[in-house]
Order: structure tokens, then sequence, then C-alpha cells
């Protein structure tokens, strides 16, 4: 599956150390870089312009900016972020890692892009979001975003009473099934292999939810969206809709050398990012936030979290600020 890359003005990288770099430039990291510049903090953003959602029309489930395309909500993020002296970057993390700290003993990091270019920060934020990873099925990734769709809440009224079809790919897509049951009295479920227990299969069938226990063999479509549904024994299900529960994955290229603590859901769903309160991490001066650690967040959910961490990563820093100054003032006093 191909991820769309938006480029845009990308701003110079500051010479001198800043307070915080944030890798990504999604709604979570828009808004961290948000809340630290307003708090007069030098900030950075990386992104490489691959936003999860860019296949997506619109943006869905936030109040205020309902129906808002992507593409829109992230440069007026950007522009924000600008207009309180944050600098936003294109471009792509090749590696981020602990550096020697400053003779003061607060933390340093450096991060080097894949052009060569380089900074170094005191504290970060990650917020690279996540890479949805389809089942191979061919025909399906052409139409994702579209016809494809994975969430009821950010895609379902727009695909309300359609002929729809639930591609499983574990037992997430129970739930899947009965959360778009809701959204069309047309539903069929491909097992696809999965197993559904009696009971399961009662419940479907007590909703009128049809399943098809053959193997899918493609997807068919045209131009406008897909068609339906090809079986291994040759039969053709007509439908206008397929969902599918993903399989998320923590976008962690070239940040190995942090060497942050990851875990698995359950289920085979993904594997993210592990974080504490506030998005804060085993490795001190690291935060993360949005779907990076929390893979079922929306744009509002990812965003508030992006808000959280950039507060604490400020009330942090102004610590080790007064910390600072409080050992400079008292080297003066012993000098004197």
């Amino acid at each position: 599956m191909s991820e769309a890359t938006s480029a845009y003005t990308s701003d110079a990288l500051p010479g001198d150390v800043v307070d915080t770099v944030v890798i990504g430039g999604g709604a979570a990291g828009l808004n961290g870089a948000l809340m630290l510049a307003r708090s007069r903090r030098s900030v950075v953003v990386i992104d490489s312009g691959t936003p999860r959602n860019a296949p997506a029309a619109a943006m869905h489930g936030f109040i205020v900016l309902d129906g808002t395309p992507p593409f829109e909500i992230l440069e007026r993020g950007r522009k924000q972020v600008r207009q309180y002296g944050g600098h936003v970057v294109f471009g792509e993390v090749s590696s981020a890692e602990p550096a020697a700290p400053s003779p003061d003993g607060d933390l340093r990091f450096t991060v080097a892009l894949a052009d060569g270019r380089g900074l170094t920060a005191r504290r970060l934020l990650v917020a690279t979001g996540l890479r949805d990873v389809l089942p191979d099925v061919p025909g399906l990734a052409e139409h994702w975003g579209h016809s494809v769709v994975h969430c009821p809440y950010c895609h379902g009224w727009e695909v309300r009473d359609e002929p729809i079809g639930i591609l499983a790919t574990g037992p997430a897509s129970i739930h899947h099934a009965l959360l778009f049951r809701q959204l069309t009295d047309d539903l069929v479920y491909f097992s696809r292999g999965t197993e559904l227990d009696a009971d399961t299969r009662a419940r479907f069938a007590a909703r009128n939810i049809r399943v098809i226990d053959a193997p899918v063999q493609e997807v068919s479509g045209e131009k406008g969206g897909i068609v339906g549904v090809r079986l291994a024994d040759g039969a053709f299900v007509e439908r206008r809709v397929l969902a599918v529960a993903t399989q998320m994955q923590a976008r962690a290229e070239g940040l190995d050398g942090l060497k942050l603590p990851m875990e698995d859901l359950p289920d085979n769903m993904g594997r993210r990012f592990a974080s504490g309160m506030a998005g804060t991490t085993e490795i001190p001066g690291v935060w993360v936030a949005g779907n990076a650690t929390d893979l079922t967040a929306q744009v509002g959910a990812s965003a508030a979290a992006g808000a959280l961490a950039g507060s604490h990563i400020n009330a942090l820093l102004a610590t080790a600020d007064t910390d600072a100054a409080l050992a400079a003032a008292q080297g003066d006093t012993v000098i004197a």
C-alpha cells in the first residue's frame, strides 16, 4: 500500500540547540508543538508529509472541524505553529539518539535527517503516527480510504445504507461487523479462514449478517470504487464498500537509537510505542503522543494527547531551567 506524500514550503533548521524536536507533523505533533511554541519554547517539527489519513477526502468525528479535508487541517496547523515562532521542516528522520549532556547536566538528543542535515534538542516528542497494514487481497489496496474503509466513526455515515462487506482479519472483525451493522441492513461477513463459533454465528444471524466462508480471491473495482468480491469458487458477491480491521504498526523508522520500548496488541492487531502519563516513556526526555502509542485514537484524541505531552515537556523544561539558574547563582555566590 503506497503512502501519499504532501510536500510544502519548509523552514530552515535552526543552528542552535532547540528546546524540543517533534518527530511527526500530524495532529498530535502539531498540537504538541503549538503548546510549546505558545510557551515561548524553541520547537522544530520534522514532518515527512505522509499522514495516515491522506487518502481520505475529509476528517470526521471532531466537532467544528468535521468534514474538513485532512490536508487543510494540517496546513492550518503548520501555519499556527509558525505564528508563535515554531519551525516546521519537511524531511525524514534517519536517526535520533541521546547525546552527551550539557555542561549543567541537561539532556541532549541529536536528530539527523535523510538529506544529511541535523540538529540538537533538549527534549523529543515522537508523534510519528502509524501505518495501516491491509490483508494481501488483490484489488483491495487501490481503493483504501474511499470504498475500502476501517473506522465506522471516521467513515460510517458516508457509507450508510450501502451494501457493505467485512473482510475478516481476526477476532476484532467480529465487533467490527456489529458496528457496521448499525449503518446498513445489507452486511456480508467474509470470514477468510478466521474462526467463528456457534454463538457468534447465531448472533450474526439474529442481526441478518450473512456469513460467507468461501475464500476471497480478489476485490473487483472500477473507477468509481469497488463493485464486489470474487470468491475462490468463482462466485461473485456484489458490494459497494468493504470494511477491514487493519493491522496497525507504529512508525518507528529512524528511531532505533532511542531504544523506546514497544508492545504488541492482542490478536495481532498491531504494535505501538509503550507510554505512560502525558506520553512519558522509559527514556528520560522522550515523550510519545498520538497514533504511535494510541493506535485507535482519532484526530481529536491525538491532538489532545499532543497538547498534554507538550505542556508536560514545557513544565519539566521549566524545572530544568530553574535548576540550572540556581546552580549558576550559587556558583557565583561561592566565587564572590
